[in-house]
């Protein structure tokens, strides 16, 4: 079976003003300097922004036009003036929503009450931009694959085996056959044993984690349908992914490293996979999940003394 190789971040439509800042937020690491000024302007003042055209963006910027141009189609637009609609129309729903209360990174003298609130931002915001960010249509796709698949592999390594171990055993609950592999040499093992009607899912924030990418090839070269779950839609992974679908990270910091952050957003993206498949799946789903509750709750239940 042969896949098409897609576009790793190509959008059927322009993106809505509410998901621009995730994507500009998603997409910066991967852009060249010049891109990334173009596009940090178009978010920390997208009203200013919006009252540019595309030379006076690039005189702004110290970039040319075509750079801003080129950053309107990495980030979804057919064209700057597109980007510019977007732009007003993020600015409107600012200046209509409250401004956030916290926003500055974890300190090592912060008060616990000071880190819980950090962190609580941190995560809602990185909920609200990968929700945002979140093609719908490739998770349509990764569901319904899913959802009839004759089994699933799972491959992740660090914090995103974890997201992985937990997205197999709710497979798993309801009645599904799916494995979480972080030993990369099994990985592999089991890869080649995939075909037509498999399908894969690799997790990796960075989108270039070898041992994680190496399977997800040769389920793709086996035929199995591959589904990259990434903070980095232009990353190595992408290119062995039918469908990719995209997390978003808050921002890092020296009491708050990537691991946590990419993992709030993973765990968001494999529980709307989940949902979606149980959906697929419910005159089975229900009662096997039942099944599960039942055999487990003389567990819950104290002991007489």
């Amino acid at each position: 079976m042969t896949h098409d190789l897609k576009e790793s971040f190509s959008a059927d439509s322009p993106p809505a003003p509410a998901a621009l800042a995730a994507k500009v937020r998603t997409l910066a690491p991967s852009m060249t300097r010049s891109m990334q000024r173009v596009a940090e302007a178009v978010a920390g003042d997208p009203a200013g922004c919006a009252a540019l055209t595309v030379t006076g963006l690039a005189e702004l910027t110290g970039t040319s036009e075509a750079t801003v141009v080129r950053t309107a189609r990495l980030l979804g637009y057919p064209g700057y003036r597109d980007l510019r609609l977007a732009l007003a129309g993020l600015a409107a729903h600012q200046q209509s929503g409250r401004a956030p209360s916290v926003t500055a990174d974890i300190a090592v003298d912060d008060p616990i009450a000071d880190v819980v609130a950090k962190l609580a931002y941190d995560e809602q915001q990185t909920l609200a931009d990968t929700a945002a960010g979140l093609d719908t249509v490739q998770l349509g796709a990764a569901v319904a694959a899913a959802a009839t698949a004759r089994r699933i592999d799972i491959y992740g390594v660090g914090a995103s085996s974890l997201v992985g171990q937990d997205l197999a055993q709710k497979l798993s609950r309801i009645g599904l056959i799916a494995h979480s592999h972080t030993d990369p040499h099994l990985a592999v093992t089991n890869a080649v044993q995939l075909r037509s009607g498999d399908v894969a899912i690799a997790i990796t924030h960075s989108g270039s984690t070898v041992d994680v990418i190496e399977p997800l090839r040769v389920a793709f070269d086996r035929g199995a349908t591959t589904i990259a779950i990434t903070g980095r839609p232009d990353g190595p992974v992408t290119q062995y992914a039918d469908h990719v679908l995209t997390t978003s990270t808050a921002r890092e910091s020296e009491l708050r490293p990537a691991a946590m952050s990419s993992r709030t957003s993973q765990l968001l993206v494999v529980d709307c996979l989940f949902i979606g498949v149980a959906q697929r799946t419910y005159e089975t789903a229900a009662p096997a999940l039942a099944a599960s509750y039942e055999a487990l709750a003389h567990r819950h239940t104290p002991r007489p003394r």
